[in-house]
């Protein structure tokens, strides 16, 4: 055969057209070497399972020649002595792996393929840890170090410069110094010849003063005494017989302080590891990225999530299950005495992968890593203090427990050693007065900060037990329900808010950065947080089911992903090229229409026969079908009259009820049939029939646009939501659920209604959920500023495709564009109204109806004029138009 012709395949990498020697497990695909390190460093891929292509089809490496026995090759391997060894190493009787030399205590000798499997196995985190994390610090550790080493250099010059110059003093003084004690002490020490010499000196001054007086002094002895002591004075020197070593000296003054400051300038630390810091390393993505959704077995709600290791978490609901489960939501183990009706943070994970919880008798445990023994490490001894929540510090070992007094509606914040001794209480501020009012759940910040959830705030300590601030919403003080908390490797604040349905991040200081998360798709209320410190991924744990869903919104410094930076231009020239469905709608009626400012009133109306206003559907501009919270579904017209009634509606829904092209009426019935009145209100039909007992209509619209009917159905038994489509012969034609990452859109839809553009707008619990026709999620709205909460029920769009949504927090009717931008409070807290809860939009005369939640009330505004204003509002319209020379506006008080 002809190899030099033949032709042989070789794998690629999938990223770059480099040669293949990796392979991961995960993913699964091939990786060349340069994409094999990024792989493994990237926070997305962190925790794959990489491994080489030998290892993957358990090649071993090319056998080695023994280095005792050269002409033979390694076979086996000393597990006592970590060493591989031959054949001819057994036989060897020198040899000190000869097995009869060990008796009773021989060496194990395994097959060299088994050992290496089963070292690998065993080491094989220390490998991911040096793939994932030294290798990655490796270069900013080195940039560090050339950093550091050179300006050590240079201060150490500066330091050597200044010590030379000192010293040259200083040895100029130690050389005066001990010049000046050898002349002062050493050369005139001798005390004995130093009295003879001055005895010498007194006797010739003797025989000195003898001659004179034989000399000048008279023989009758005339010389006084007092004139003999006077020459004596000024004649001889003075002798001073002291100790000498009294007179040392230096003649020049030495500042021993001078001199241990220039050697003490350079200061030499402990020797430690290299740390990188967070900041380095880490930095925020654009936004939340979604990463895996899961179902949990064995829980009803997920109300609070303590994370093991990267797939690995405990999850507790209200009732006393408390279970350990993985990425599947399969449960591995479950704890049986775990404290119920306690919807709060009421485990933790300490660094061996105990298990930290509050038992049924408040109590609190410790359950061991192989999860065989459980221990009681802090016993409840005062009954009037109950534990609500705890959290292990992974700084300290200690153990955070948040504390509540029922009588005294009063909470505190007490910490245990690691022994479970109590070492601190946080209960007070500076002035006395109370920290907290019940403790929901605790976690502790980078820098030692106690945070914690309570009840309509975070309030957050130093570790002393200073008081640093409270966090009560965004904008400060507009309010909040707090839950689930946890803070990341950046140091931010992150909180479950109940009110608003969003997770919010704050920095450590409590200022309010952003909502991280808004009603996420799947959970709609998130209630629990988990932060995983090893791959920086976030759990998030719903409050209204078994759902978890796993984001990723920190990334690493140097992402490394993107390994050909050609792919993003070509992207971006493609996304220039404009593609069918994508084409902006014509501007149609904003050619011929404009909004008034404010809105007028025109007609105010009390509908007899039912109690609230809950859903209003337009017949024409003067006939409404209205409805209220029971089974009351009445057709009316500009007086409040009843003009006939439908006996057996639905009771207990909202938007129940539409208005076809044909003035016919489509509403839900008392069994979840959705029946369809005629024009003439003669005959009852029903269009499309309820099959499933548990999954129920609770919303309908008929689209002008496509004559299909949208439905807005819930699954009891699942607690799951969808919206879908029937064509005009009641087929289902489509059904619209999830997002694109497969997550739910739909908490519980209360009314649904179409734009001008296709769209499907549902007012859904706490947001209002825009799809395209397609069913492509597009936005959630949920409140201004975004994040700020919402209550939404009756919706409808008008002529200009703006979105109006009344929303019972505010007591507003908002007004948002197409797409999704907050324009203005239409209304607030209309007159008559207060709360307003429907809306119907009438689209020949763009008069807008709002029904009231508190009252039998429907108020009629005008807010849409014609941009030529040819049209005079005091003039009847051609028809009789009863409402276009209506009496002037009622100010309602």
């Amino acid at each position: 055969m002809d190899t030099a012709n033949s032709l042989y395949g070789a794998n690629k990498c999938f990223k770059c057209p480099g040669d293949t020697e990796y392979y991961c497990v995960s993913c699964p695909c091939d990786l060349c070497p340069q994409c094999k390190e990024n792989h493994v460093q990237d926070l997305k891929t962190i925790d794959h399972d990489v491994v080489s292509h030998r290892d993957k089809i358990n090649y071993i490496p090319t056998q080695e020649i023994c280095v005792r026995h050269p002409g033979h090759v390694y076979i086996k391997y000393c597990e006592p002595c970590q060493v591989p060894v031959c054949d001819s190493c057994f036989e060897d009787q020198s040899h000190r792996f000869k097995r009869f030399l060990y008796g009773q205590g021989q060496h194990e000798i395994l097959d060299i393929q088994i050992a290496y499997k089963t070292k690998r196995q065993q080491h094989r985190g220390t490998i991911h840890t040096i793939r994932s994390e030294a290798l990655f610090y490796r270069p900013v550790l080195l940039s560090r170090i050339n950093n550091d080493f050179k300006t050590c250099h240079t201060e150490f010059s500066l330091y050597q410069s200044e010590m030379l110059t000192k010293s040259q003093t200083l040895k100029h003084l130690i050389n005066k110094v001990r010049k000046d004690f050898m002349k002062s002490v050493f050369c005139d020490f001798d005390f004995k010849h130093r009295c003879l010499k001055q005895m010498i000196e007194m006797s010739r001054h003797i025989v000195s003063l003898q001659e004179y007086e034989h000399r000048y002094v008279q023989p009758a002895f005339t010389f006084s005494a007092l004139q003999f002591l006077s020459s004596i004075k000024t004649a001889l020197p003075q002798i001073h017989l002291t100790l000498h070593t009294s007179q040392l000296s230096m003649t020049e003054s030495l500042n021993k302080e001078d001199v241990m400051e220039s050697l003490s300038a350079i200061q030499i630390t402990e020797r430690g590891n290299r740390r990188v810091g967070n900041q380095c390393l880490l930095k925020l993505t654009s936004g939340a990225e979604f990463h895996q959704s899961l179902t949990l077995t064995g829980v009803d709600r997920c109300l609070h999530i303590s994370c093991v290791s990267s797939d690995r978490v405990w999850v507790s609901d209200y009732e006393d299950n408390l279970i350990l489960t993985d990425t599947t939501g399969v449960p591995l183990h479950r704890v049986e005495d775990s404290c119920r009706d306690l919807y709060r943070g009421l485990h933790t994970v300490n660094s061996e992968s105990e298990l930290i919880y509050i038992d049924w008798n408040y109590n609190i445990n410790k359950l061991s890593k192989d999860m065989k023994t459980t221990t009681t490490f802090i016993e409840r001894t005062d009954s009037t203090w109950e534990p609500r929540c705890v959290y292990w510090s992974p700084s300290t070992g200690d153990l955070l427990v948040g504390m509540y007094r029922e009588e005294l509606r009063t909470g505190k914040v007490t910490r245990y050693n690691q022994s479970g001794q109590l070492t601190q209480t946080i209960q007070n501020d500076i002035k006395g007065l109370g920290l907290y009012s019940g403790p929901r759940y605790i976690t502790e910040n980078n820098n030692g900060d106690v945070v914690v959830t309570d009840c309509r705030a975070v309030v957050v300590t130093e570790r002393g037990g200073r008081h640093c601030f409270s966090y009560t919403g965004h904008p400060s003080g507009s309010g909040l329900d707090s839950y689930g908390i946890c803070t990341d490797a950046l140091s931010h604040i992150l909180v479950c808010d109940d009110r608003t349905d969003t997770v919010q991040m704050l920095d450590r200081d409590g200022q309010f950065l952003s909502h991280l998360l808004i009603r996420p798709s799947g959970i709609f209320s998130p209630h629990s947080l988990g932060y995983d410190v090893n791959t920086h991924r976030l759990w998030v744990g719903s409050g209204y089911n078994n759902k978890v869903v796993i984001y990723r919104y920190i990334t690493r410094q140097d992402t490394l992903t993107d390994l050909n930076p050609a792919t993003a231009d070509v992207m971006e020239s493609l996304s220039e090229i404009p593609t069918p469905g994508t084409e902006k709608p014509q501007q149609g009626n904003k050619c011929l229409l404009k909004l008034m400012s404010p809105p007028e009133l025109l007609h105010s109306l009390t509908v007899t026969g039912v109690g609230r206003c809950y859903h209003i559907s337009c017949v024409t501009s003067d006939w409404v079908w209205v409805s209220d919270y029971r089974n009351n579904l009445m057709l009316t017209d500009t007086t409040g009259v009843p003009l006939n009634r439908v006996e057996d509606s639905c009771s207990g829904l909202y938007g129940l009820h539409t208005v076809n092209s044909e003035s016919e009426l489509i509403y839900i019935d008392r069994n979840y049939n959705i029946n369809k009145l005629s024009k003439d209100m003669m005959t009852t039909t029903t269009f499309i029939e309820g099959t499933d007992s548990t999954l129920r209509p609770r919303c309908v619209f008929w689209s002008p646009s496509t004559g299909d009917l949208l439905v807005g159905m819930y699954k009891y038994d699942t607690k799951t939501s969808k919206v879908t489509r029937y064509n005009q012969g009641g087929q289902l034609a489509q059904t619209i659920q999830n997002d694109n990452t497969g997550r739910g859109l739909y908490r519980q839809p209360d009314y649904i209604t179409e734009n001008n553009n296709g769209d499907v707008v549902v007012s859904d619990h706490s947001a209002v959920v825009v799809t395209e026709s397609g069913g492509r999620h597009r936005f959630s709205y949920t409140g201004h500023p975004s994040g700020s909460g919402l209550e939404p029920s009756g919706i409808c769009t008008d002529a200009l495709s703006h979105i109006l949504v009344c929303d019972y927090k505010t007591k507003t009717v908002q007004m948002l564009d197409r797409d999704g931008q907050f324009l203005s409070h239409l209304l607030i807290r209309p007159s008559g109204i207060f709360k307003p809860w429907s809306l119907s939009h009438d689209v020949n005369t763009h008069r807008l109806w709002v029904g009231s939640w508190y009252y039998n009330t429907v108020v009629i505004y005008r807010y849409i004029t014609r941009q030529d204003a040819l049209i005079d509002e005091h003039t009847p319209r051609p028809g009789g138009d009863p409402m276009s020379s209506s009496t002037p506006a009622v100010e309602w008080k």
